[in-house]
């Protein structure tokens, strides 16, 4: 085991102890406790299934909440990163511990935002974050992501470049947006090996949802129910599909998700919409009001 490896480890391991202990003290505080639905465990299960076997979380588990109307849209991002939590290296170990670092650095900072934000900002962010993701999804399908390079280190203004939009992707996916695609998207334009590639993002998203749950663990944005059934039933969905499964024929699911995830996307924006509207009848309303 190299220094990267261990240093990881390390900081995923504490990451993980601050995400439990964060998770109880806000549990005590919270009156909205409960126990998940046999439904929310079957989106857990579900949605981290096909996450381990390259189809991803957030995206699909955001597109049930909005159509099924299971967790209000303020509260998606919040019990995304606290329910996707609890359900990764020949490669350069300064580049692997600084992107990693980054991408948590990146959480803290983006999750902070996120908890302050109003519903309508919100709608719009994940609504942005589904076409982002939709895109993602039907660009793998057709074979339009970068096939990547051989390198196996970056150095110079690739690697500051590699840390900073690792950073931001940090940040992003706070707020619903998934760090996989345009994480390996970018190391691939940049050379590197997917072998690389693939301990970077892993470690990205081990590290930073913990990080980024704190957050929202103290604000109280998040849906304690749906929050635990990702939990609980994710965790039995990844081993199934990493240990059981393993692989699957996933192009027509990917395409069904594409489309589900368009759906939602154009959903969630036209809330945000009728939200603005609403906002501005009642503007219009006391403007004309007599003193």
């Amino acid at each position: 085991m190299n220094a990267a490896q261990i240093t990881l480890y390390v900081a995923i391991g504490l990451a993980a102890l601050a995400f439990i202990m964060g998770a109880l003290r806000a549990a005590r505080r919270s009156s909205t406790v409960r126990w998940p639905t046999p439904l929310e465990l079957i989106v857990g299960f579900v949605t981290d299934f096909f996450d381990t076997l390259g189809i991803g979380s957030f995206a699909p588990t955001t597109a049930i909440y909005k159509l099924r109307r299971m967790v209000p849209d303020e509260l998606i991002p919040g019990t995304l990163n606290a329910g996707h939590t609890p359900a990764a290296i020949l490669v350069d170990p300064l580049l692997l511990v600084a992107m990693v670092g980054s991408a948590a650095a990146g959480a803290w900072l983006g999750a902070s935002v996120v908890a302050r934000l109003p519903r309508r900002a919100i709608q719009v962010t994940m609504g942005i974050a589904l076409l982002i993701a939709g895109t993602a999804f039907a660009a793998k399908n057709l074979g339009a992501f970068p096939g990547g390079g051989t390198a196996m280190a970056l150095s110079g203004w690739k690697f500051g470049l590699a840390v900073g939009i690792n950073f931001i992707l940090g940040a992003l996916m706070s707020g619903g947006i998934g760090l996989y695609a345009p994480c390996m998207v970018t190391l691939a334009l940049l050379g590197m090996h997917p072998i690389a590639a693939y301990p970077i993002m892993m470690g990205s998203c081990a590290l930073l949802q913990p990080v980024a749950s704190l957050r929202f663990f103290q604000t109280g944005k998040l849906a304690w129910g749906p929050s635990l059934g990702l939990a609980f039933g994710g965790v039995i969905g990844v081993l199934i599909a990493a240990y059981i499964v393993k692989s699957l024929p996933l192009v027509w699911l990917r395409w069904l998700v594409v489309a589900v995830i368009a759906y939602t996307a154009f959903a969630m924006l036209r809330s945000a919409a009728r939200a603005e509207i609403t906002l501005g009848d009642a503007r219009d309303n006391r403007a004309v009001a007599p003193p």
